[in-house]
């Protein structure tokens, strides 16, 4: 990335200069902390452009008051041409005025950066594994998981542009009993190839359509030599074929969504190579884990219950309201116990974990956050872990619930959804609320062409800016940034709009919020859209102004900028900017 500042990080650096300056004079004694000192915008924009704290943050150690500290800043500050004023506020915030001339040095530097505009090294390398979607490897892929996908792999992409070496992780949950249920059903098909009249598919199998191309392949790989077998000759067998067959629709599945994982953890396979077992024994060492019997279910009388021993690890000391078991009366491990030795294999290779859950596992944070927290800090290494928690998504159509998928028996899948609207409004619409917010799906109002669809919205103002520059070229005109001089307020104020790009991105990233670029976005867009329809109302305001070649190339040049960060923040959110509609 070119070494361009772009305006927030350069006047941040101007600040800094200018109390570095202030400690040369002995207004501020050496090393002043300067970690809370602040440059952003002011909440009322008619204060300014920038705003910053540093007077009011750095008051006490200077052993005076905050205004007149600000006094010296300020005096400092309006010596710089960028500066067009710098005026103090209530008790100590200085409110800054930029020169024309600071928004076009910003207009330059998204021309220069072009694609890499907005990218951040605020994450200096440091590796952050993201997991997310984990479906059991048991169907389709359908609504239950979309939200959650998007919203890690939009993440994901926006760590990597914030700096991060981002990990892209699957946990394949092919060890539990639905993988047995998943091969009784494969069985079922099978047969079912082979011309066995299977009737009903049983209550507690798979019913869906999906698994017949299973079956059909296991018949031809395998003839009849299961069909009159007893199930433990066969299960093994169509339990790994049933897996590998439904991580491959997966992943074409994902594909469909422009996402891509780069590693995939069987859970069988941790539990062969002895991962839980392993964390059992230094739990044990570190007494995190103990025999110990658990409560009666709270509330519950239940006749067969009996009081058992069970290994259990000391969630409570890590804020959980009970201690938890790690395996089963049975010996087998317990989705905690596994999930715990998983979370201990991946803090090895990295230095933070996000994991994108459903809302429906709530309960399950607190529990494994303590155990993550006890292995991390036991190893020495404490590992930052959080847990995004993504709300479902009520499917409509016309407000009314949208009918179920025919293939999968009782859901809509992710393929249904982008065969009819495309990829590009299926993510862009799940980030437009935050993942923890409810959220209507409606197959109607996402394809609107209206203000009020953002997918819409946003990309409309990417092709509006295509479709500008094609008309000027029609006419013999091109961007050009030989001469700025004729951009004035509206075009300053829309410049404005696009340099707050780089510190969204960091923000975002900082937040771990991928949908607030969604958000930024369809600001953007809205800035652009009003400042073109000025033209409307006023001809003279126009983006092509064939009497005046200079100013409209100057304006197709900011054109050509806002596009640059629409693309910019779009790729990020894994849409296309589309060049037409």
């Amino acid at each position: 990335m070119s070494d361009t500042k772009t305006l927030y990080a350069a006047f941040a650096a101007k600040i800094d200069a200018v109390l570095s300056a202030l400690e040369a004079e002995a207004v501020l004694p050496p090393d002043c902390p300067r970690q809370n000192v602040s440059v952003e915008p002011p909440r009322d924009p008619s204060h300014g452009d920038l705003a910053t704290n540093a007077a009011m943050v750095l008051a006490k150690q200077a052993k005076t008051n905050p205004r007149a500290l600000a006094e010296k800043i300020v005096e400092h500050l309006t010596r710089d041409p960028l500066i067009e004023s710098a005026e103090i506020a209530g008790p100590g915030f200085i409110n800054l005025r930029l020169a024309d001339t600071a928004w076009l040095e910003e207009l330059a530097a998204i021309a220069k950066l072009g694609a890499e505009y907005g990218r951040s090294t605020i994450g200096a390398g440091k590796r952050v594994n993201v997991e997310y979607v984990s479906a059991n490897p048991t169907g389709p892929m359908h609504m239950g998981h979309c939200r959650g996908a998007v919203v890690g792999d939009a993440l994901a992409s926006l760590l990597e542009y914030a700096g991060h070496d981002v990990i892209r992780e699957y946990y394949v949950n092919d060890a539990g009993g639905q993988v047995d249920v998943l091969a009784r059903s494969a069985f079922l098909r099978y047969k079912e190839a082979l011309g066995h009249d299977i009737g009903a598919i049983p209550e507690g199998l798979y019913p869906g359509d999906y698994l017949k191309p299973v079956g059909e392949a296991l018949a031809k790989e395998l003839g009849d030599r299961f069909v009159d077998e007893p199930e433990d000759e066969w299960l093994p067998i169509f339990r790994a074929q049933a897996v590998t067959a439904m991580m491959e629709q997966i992943r074409a599945d994902l594909a469909l969504l422009g996402i891509k994982h780069n590693v995939f953890s069987s859970e069988a396979a941790l539990q062969m190579a002895g991962k839980p077992e392993q964390a059992e024994k230094w739990l044990r060492e570190h007494d995190l884990v103990y025999d110990g019997v658990l409560e009666q279910p709270k509330g519950k009388v239940l006749d067969d219950w009996e009081p058992v021993e069970l290994p259990l690890f000391r969630s409570t000391r890590f804020g959980d309201d009970q201690d938890r078991p790690i395996r089963k009366s049975d010996g087998k491990w317990t989705y905690f116990g596994a999930d715990l030795a998983y979370h201990m294999q991946k803090a090895e290779g990295a230095d933070e974990l996000i994991d994108i859950w459903g809302a429906d596992h709530a309960g399950t944070v607190k529990r494994i956050k303590a155990a993550v927290a006890a292995l991390s800090e036991g190893q020495g290494k404490p590992i930052p872990f959080d847990v995004k928690l993504v709300q479902m998504v009520q499917l409509l159509r016309n407000g009314e619930p949208a009918k179920m998928s025919k293939r999968s028996g009782n859901f809509v899948t992710i393929a249904d959804m982008v065969e009819e609207v495309g990829k590009d409004v299926v993510r862009f619409t799940m980030l437009t609320r935050k993942p923890d917010a409810q959220m209507d799906f409606d197959f109607a109002k996402v394809v609107e062409t209206s203000k009020d669809n953002p997918v819409f919205y946003v990309q409309y103002a990417h092709a509006r800016i295509c479709s500008t520059l094609r008309k000027g070229a029609a006419e013999g005109l091109e961007p050009s940034d030989a001469d700025l001089s004729g951009l004035g307020a509206d075009e300053m104020a829309l410049i404005a709009q696009a340099a707050q790009f780089p510190r969204e991105v960091e923000a975002a990233a900082k937040a771990r919020e991928p949908h607030r670029i969604a958000f930024y976005l369809y600001d953007l867009a809205s800035a652009f859209h009003s400042y073109y329809n000025l033209g409307n109302d006023d001809a003279q305001k126009r983006i092509i102004l064939a009497q005046d070649p200079a100013l409209s190339a100057a304006r197709l040049f900011l054109s050509v900028q806002i596009g640059q960060v629409l693309r910019n923040g779009l790729a990020l959110l894994g849409v296309d900017a589309v060049e037409e509609l």
